[in-house]
């Protein structure tokens, strides 16, 4: 039964690892880890019960905690931008925002197209709120002085 075992965590570590060179998603691996403390408690001669508790253990434990702290350092799909600077800053309306349809603001001497995020006009010379940044134009809201 030993041998066997051995043979299952080597399949558990070798389909898990290919799983993850395919998904590149941070989830099969540590499958492949629990695996490997599978493999070398069967090679020690451990029950194959606490094999299988220690690979289900190993792998929701590092699942839970590792894999969050690893995807967020491994961010490399996040292209940081300056642009990303405007979002919280007052722009000043230069053509009207229209409920659906685009308009343009000034900020920072730049002219940009911008959308309204709430279904309310916004007129010309009214100050806005950059709130986001989709492509080529921002996401504004008319800043009330109430």
């Amino acid at each position: 039964m030993a041998d066997i075992m051995i043979i299952v965590w080597f399949a558990v570590i070798i389909l898990a690892a290919l799983i993850e060179i395919n998904t590149m998603d941070l989830t099969s691996i540590w499958f492949s880890a629990g695996g490997l403390i599978a493999f070398i408690l069967a090679l020690v001669g451990l029950h194959p019960i606490g094999q299988i508790i220690a690979f289900v253990i190993v792998s929701v434990l590092l699942l839970v905690s590792v894999r969050p702290i690893v995807k967020n350092y491994l961010k490399t799909n996040v292209i940081s931008t300056n642009t990303d600077r405007l979002v919280g800053k007052v722009a000043i309306c230069t053509k009207d925002i229209n409920v659906g349809e685009r308009g343009e603001v000034k900020i920072d001497g730049k002219f940009w197209l911008a959308i309204s995020s709430v279904e309310e006009d916004i007129m010309i010379d009214e100050k806005v709120e950059v709130l986001a940044i989709e492509g080529v134009k921002l996401i504004v809201d008319k800043i009330s002085w109430e």
